[in-house]
Order: structure tokens, then sequence, then C-alpha cells
């Protein structure tokens, strides 16, 4: 299973983006679908993630982060609004199966940068 992850930039604060993490050698909706993100001298950290009935989202991205699957294209998005400096970070979406609790599956990062 291939993981390409897609649509970072330059954006200012309270822009938008959408990141997209397109699937192959895999179906995208055998998958918990999830995102993670690791800015400059931190470690990796969840963002997020997508599964068959629902998705969940850490503190800090609720309410302006969405995750949703286009099952025919087999890609996942991340919607990104409301978009601030502390969200500058390469951005990774991973891949697990249901049942096992690590992530299987890695795409390259994306980078977002946010601009104040």
């Amino acid at each position: 299973v291939q993981l390409q992850a897609s649509g970072g930039g330059l954006v200012q604060t309270g822009g938008s983006l959408r990141l997209s993490c397109t699937v192959s050698g895999g179906t995208v909706s055998e998958y918990v679908m999830g995102w993670f993100r690791q800015a400059p001298g931190k470690e990796r950290e969840f963002v997020g993630h997508i599964s068959r009935g629902n998705s969940l989202y850490r503190d800090s991205v609720q309410g302006r982060f969405t995750i949703s699957r286009d099952n025919a294209k087999n890609t996942v998005y991340l919607q990104m609004n409301s978009l601030k400096p502390e969200d500058t970070a390469v951005y990774h979406c991973a891949a697990r199966r249901y049942g096992v609790v690590e992530y299987d599956f890695w795409g390259q990062g994306t980078l977002v940068t946010v601009s104040s």
C-alpha cells in the first residue's frame, strides 16, 4: 500500500488549505486513515483520523479541521480552515488496519506554512 500526500503550501493566518492523500495498492475504505504533523524541532503528533463511522481530532484542531474520504477516488482529504501559525508543520497521512493500533503505512509529508 502506498500513500501520496499533496496540497501543502504557504497560506496566511486565517486561510484555508485542503490536503489530499491518495492510496494505491489498497482500498481506502479498508483502513483507518490518519493525519499526523511534525513541526520543526517537535515530535510528530496526531491530528485526526477517519474510520468507518466517525472521525476524531486533537483538541487544537477540533472545529477547524475536517477529514473526509472519497472511496471512488481512493482518496482522503484534510480540510484545514482558520489556519494559525502554530499549524505550520509537515503533514503526513497514514493508514492502519482495523483492530491494529499501529499505523502500517505512511505517505511522504507535505509542508504547510502559515504566515502571521
